[in-house]
Formats: structure tokens, C-alpha cells, sequence
């Protein structure tokens, strides 16, 4: 054997382009106001918060179940806590379902313009990633049906979509479901389900109940505010749990976690206040986009808690990046995703908003 052989990774996992964060600092290293991760404004809880600093032993391992978790998610949502996973966010889940259902020699369909995860979890595996086309940066039903072969074993949709914020109502995701081969897992990743108003519910938790195929993610990274607890959660049938539970970390979601999440699910308050704050806001930083259309620019229907904004005129993503940059905040520019002409921007305080709204009026009024 040569002497500098060393091990080689799959690959399958060579081609994954690993997954970048949000920044939250400048390039010469200043702190800057994090509206690139799409994190709470508000906060957190304050009852998650007093559930955090309680006295516990960090000797101890943590429920492995997280049972008492699961049963406040099913009473919560009317679901058999038998019937819940929890996970490191849910990433993790995202993950598993590829690992548990697709491997080398299969297919993972999504749209594009969808959570990069996505391609990671499929390359992960060794499954193909299929990227189908878009409608104006929604999820097309048609196209994503079109795209299903004889190899998919998985389709991933997120509702509402990151990173456009685009939203498919019940009876597309439910076309969705109707027209996919039983054996095909349909993922549907509600991360923002929480920013879309009740009456507008997408129906996925109704199909997770109902049917054989389709599992239902959540996390408490969002409107919860519980970004940094890493904890989340998915629904389907008995055998999509069973396979999940099989692969994933043993004691996967933290004493701390738990606790926090399950304090935090109790607070529906600070849920409904976090909703009615981020409609309000995204509905006057929509307003102000809107006002600049006819420098270009224009924001993407959004149902979450960002705004994708387009520049389409003389001013440039790259160019408003860097002028936000300036003026302290951090958003999001997606080049890799094949967004280079967009920025997504995290809805945060009233006041940040309208500086990020200043800043791209400024510049596009100058023609810059």
C-alpha cells in the first residue's frame, strides 16, 4: 500500500456542499444586527427562559423519548404522542427521512429555490437529489409530480418555503400527496407553519394522520425562539416513526432542551404575539418594497418571517448587501442557491425594518 494512502470519504459525500449559516458579523469582523437567519425578534418565552435556568445535572442523560415533550406536542395538535419523533432541530429529521427511506440508486425530488438542506440530506445517503423546476418561486404541484421516476423514494416540500417565503395552500398540497406513488415519502417541512395564520393552515398534519407516506416536521428554532436548544420535531405513520427512531441520536434533544420546549409550548401567548408582530412588520416592509418597483425591486409573497427581495433594476443585490452591511445588519445573500439577485431579509423590530427600508430607498433613489 502506499505510504501516503489515507481514507478517502464517499463520493457522494465529497459532492455535498456543506451548509452556510447566516452571518452576523462584516468581513473586517464588526458585529452587525443578525436579520440573516431568520431568528425570533421578540426573543424567547419567558417561561422557555425560566425553564433554562432551572437547577439540573448535567450528569444525568436526558429522556430518550423526550415522552414528556411529545405528549405536550400531541395534546397541543391532537396527535398520539406515539406518533411523534423529536430530534436536533428539525434538521435532524430532515436527515433521517433520506437516510431511513433513500439510499444509493434513488431519488430525492424538490423544488428549486428550496432549504439547501435538502440537497445535503439527499447526497448524505447516497440518493440522487432531483431539483424540479419552480413556478415564480413557488413550489410547482405539476412540475414536482413530473419529476417523480421510478427512483424517488422521497419528495421534500417546505410550506412555507425557505428561502422565498412562498406557501402552497391545503388543496395543492393535497393534489401533491393525491398524485404520488404510495412508496414515495412526501416530507412536508413546517418549519414557519407558526407565521401562517390558523384559518390558512396548509392541512399536512391531516395527511400525516391519515396516510401511510407522509411525515410532518416542526422545530422550535422559529417562532419559539429556541434556535440555539437545537430541538424539533416530525409526525407520520407507526413505520415512518419506528424508522426514525432506529437511526437517530439515542439521546438526541438536551435535559435543557426539553425543558425549554415543553415550557414553551405552553406559552401560546407569546406564539400568537410573535404572529401578529411579524404580520404587521413584513406587511410595512412589503409596502415599502413595493413602493420602490419602479427602481426594480420587488419582494416575493411571503408567509414566513423573512421577505426574499429581488433587485431586477440597476441596483444590486451585492450592492444593497453591502450598504445594509454599512448600516449594521446582516442579511442574506444566496449566490450558491441561484438567488444572486436577491437578498432575504429576517423581519425583525419595527425600527429595524424601517432602516432597512431607508438604506435600499436611499440607494435606489440615487440610482445606485
Amino acid at each position: 500500500m502506499p505510504e501516503n494512502a489515507s481514507p478517502q470519504m464517499k463520493p457522494w459525500i465529497a459532492a455535498i456542499h456543506a451548509y452556510v449559516p447566516g452571518k452576523s458579523k462584516s468581513a473586517d469582523g464588526k458585529p452587525l444586527v443578525k436579520l440573516s437567519a431568520n431568528e425570533n425578534p421578540l426573543g424567547t418565552s419567558p417561561a422557555a427562559l425560566e425553564a433554562l435556568v432551572q437547577p439540573r445535572s448535567p450528569r444525568d442523560y436526558p429522556d430518550p423519548d423526550s415522552t414528556a415533550l411529545r405528549g405536550a406536542i400531541g395534546k397541543l395538535h391532537g396527535i398520539d404522542p406515539a406518533r411523534i419523533v423529536c430530534g436536533t432541530g428539525s434538521d435532524e429529521l430532515l436527515n433521517l427521512a433520506a437516510q431511513a427511506f433513500a439510499g444509493p440508486g434513488d431519488e430525492v425530488a424538490f423544488s428549486r429555490f428550496s432549504f439547501s438542506v435538502y440537497d445535503i440530506a439527499a447526497r448524505r445517503c447516497g440518493a440522487t437529489p432531483v431539483e424540479v423546476a419552480d413556478r415564480d418561486f413557488t413550489a410547482d404541484v405539476d412540475a414536482l409530480l413530473a419529476g417523480v421516476t421510478d427512483r424517488t423514494r422521497v419528495v421534500f416540500i417546505a410550506n412555507p418555503n425557505n428561502p422565498t417565503g412562498t406557501f402552497i395552500p391545503r388543496s395543492e398540497l393535497a393534489r401533491l400527496h393525491a398524485g404520488l406513488p404510495g412508496k414515495v415519502l412526501l416530507v412536508v417541512d413546517r418549519a414557519y407553519a407558526e407565521y401562517v395564520r390558523p384559518e390558512d393552515d396548509d392541512g399536512a398534519l391531516e395527511l400525516a394522520a391519515r396516510h401511510d407516506n407522509v411525515l410532518v416536521t416542526h422545530t422550535f428554532s422559529k417562532i419559539y425562539g429556541l434556535a440555539g436548544e437545537r430541538v424539533g420535531w416530525g409526525t407520520g405513520a407507526p413505520g415512518i416513526v419506528d424508522a426514525l427512531n432506529r437511526i437517530r441520536g439515542p439521546f438526541n434533544v438536551t435535559l435543557g432542551a426539553q425543558a425549554a420546549a415543553l415550557a414553551a409550548l405552553e406559552d401560546q401567548d407569546f406564539v400568537v404575539h410573535s404572529r401578529d408582530h411579524n404580520l404587521a412588520e413584513r406587511t410595512r416592509f412589503v409596502a415599502a418594497i413595493e413602493a420602490l418597483g419602479n427602481h426594480g425591486l420587488r419582494a416575493v409573497p411571503s408567509e414566513a418571517n423573512f421577505v426574499l427581495v429581488l433587485f431586477e433594476g440597476k441596483l444590486t443585490a451585492e450592492a444593497a448587501l453591502h450598504a445594509i452591511g454599512d448600516a449594521g445588519y446582516a442579511v442574506r445573500h444566496l449566490p450558491g442557491q441561484g438567488l444572486p439577485q436577491a437578498l432575504r431579509i429576517t423581519i425583525g423590530t419595527a425600527g429595524q425594518m424601517d432602516d432597512i427600508a431607508s438604506v435600499l430607498r436611499g440607494m435606489a433613489e440615487s440610482g445606485q
